[in-house]
């Protein structure tokens, strides 16, 4: 499978690479994630592929939405289709070189690895826009740090470097610059060395409730994405980001 947005790479160790082709900042909508699971799915049932990386081209993995250029998306059904990334059967490692921003940060926490660099960037940045955070951030983002660290991202939004990323649990391995989807390649080339049945079922146990419990987070975080979409702050928390200033919220 392979088309303008989303192309799928064959390894000879089982390791496919789907990469997303939206430079440099790789936004995505509701029909990049459609494309992204559909590449997920049909990896899982060609009985070859045995691990994934998740991969971008351009300066920056992802920076999820972009609100001032794609105010219109249907919030409600971009989940439905990032829901579908959950629910694939596969391994995913994610190659995140630049930022991991919003959404894309969300998108990188649905892998079940990351691979980052010490100039990596994650940030749940919705707090900055006057927002309310989404693509399951609620269920993954704890798993990943803890509680008590998930409200501190989430509350400040602050961008978190390589090295913390790495202690904090947001990111698996740091690779040297330039060397980002090497690692990540390699790194899924040990999970594919392992027994295929065994991995795959292994995954589901550990992965047991997730679907449910992403579709439920997610359905709450659209009802609130809604509730302040129209609401003064989030248009002066967009404004604010594309003018690269602080923003100046109101309250309302």
């Amino acid at each position: 499978m392979s088309g303008a947005d989303v192309t799928v790479e064959h390894h000879d160790d089982h390791v496919a690479v789907v990469c997303m082709h939206r430079p440099p900042n790789n936004y995505f909508d509701t029909t990049l994630l459609e494309e992204v699971a559909t590449a997920y799915e049909e990896l899982g049932r060609s009985g070859w592929c045995r691990a994934i990386v998740l991969a971008s081209e351009g300066r920056h993995f992802c920076a999820g939405l972009d609100f001032a250029g794609n105010a219109g998306q249907d919030i409600a059904e971009l989940y439905r289709a990032a829901l579908r990334l959950f629910a694939a059967p596969l391994p995913v490692v994610a190659a995140v070189q630049g930022a991991a921003i919003g959404g894309g940060c969300g998108l990188a926490l649905s892998a079940d690895f990351r691979v980052a660099t010490a100039q990596s960037r994650f940030s749940a940045n919705f707090a900055r826009l006057g927002f309310h955070h989404g693509f399951a951030l609620s269920v993954t983002l704890p798993a990943a740090v803890g509680p008590q660290a998930a409200a501190d991202l989430l509350l400040t939004g602050r961008r978190v470097a390589g090295a913390e990323a790495l202690a904090l649990g947001l990111c698996d391995l740091l690779a040297a610059d330039g060397e980002v989807m090497a690692q990540a390649l390699d790194y899924a080339g040990e999970l594919a060395a392992s027994g295929p049945l065994a991995v795959r079922s292994i995954r589901a146990t550990l992965r047991r409730g997730l679907v449910e419990e992403a579709r439920r987070a997610m359905e709450h975080e659209c009802a609130e994405q809604l509730r302040l979409r129209d609401s003064a702050d989030f248009a002066e928390g967009v404004r604010a980001a594309a003018e690269r200033r602080p923003p100046s919220f109101s309250g309302s």
